[in-house]
């Protein structure tokens, strides 16, 4: 292992020492989701029309992955400066394994998607782009219920994604050709 190496691995476990601590002090209130970008901390309202579209993509994941693999609201580390994501939507990959601390590690999310909450949506769109970039997830999927369009992001290279896609909410999203391997349907996704 190089010195660079060595400073790597330090550096992440601090990271994930401080985020333990966060995480740890926080008071979120019942009906709220709370997860820390860049070392700040956000808690944001669910909304029924959020709700609704997680719960339409995690059934239509369910049509091929079991229920272990997919995760909603639970917390993964992500690269970058104190990156612990609470996503909408999360796919594993199968035989995925918790850490030694007890969480999911970011090497092993296939697939991401977020919904757009009014006062968190630059995140989505910002620096959980670029985490997720980071991190290489192969699919990230940004729905965004006030401009009723969906934002596919795939093919992470060198800590950004070449290739994207936006839908208007309605049209599939064919998606076989990337790790998801099935097309999503956004007709019934409603709009705020």
């Amino acid at each position: 292992m190089s010195v660079l190496d060595d400073r790597i691995t330090m550096a992440d476990n601090i990271n994930q020492q401080i985020l333990d601590e966060m995480f740890a002090q926080m008071s979120v209130p019942e009906g709220y989701k709370a997860e820390i970008v860049e070392g700040a901390i956000y808690m944001s309202p669910q909304r029924d029309t959020h709700w609704e579209i997680i719960l339409d993509i995690v059934e239509q994941l369910r049509s091929k992955y079991p229920r272990k693999r997919l995760k909603s609201d639970v917390r993964i580390d992500y690269p970058g400066h104190l990156n612990g994501f609470a996503t909408d939507v999360t796919l594993l990959a199968e035989g995925a394994v918790k850490t030694q601390s007890g969480n999911w590690r970011y090497e092993d999310v296939q697939f991401v998607a977020e919904v757009i909450s009014r006062s968190t949506g630059t995140n989505d769109y910002g620096p959980k782009l670029a985490a997720y970039a980071a991190a290489e997830v192969p699919v990230y999927l940004i729905a965004d219920p006030y401009t009723g369009k969906c934002h596919v992001h795939t093919q992470p290279k060198e800590g950004s994604y070449i290739s994207e896609l936006t839908v208007d909410f309605g049209a599939s999203l064919d998606l076989t050709g990337t790790p998801l391997g099935l097309t999503l349907t956004t007709g019934e996704f409603p709009r705020d």
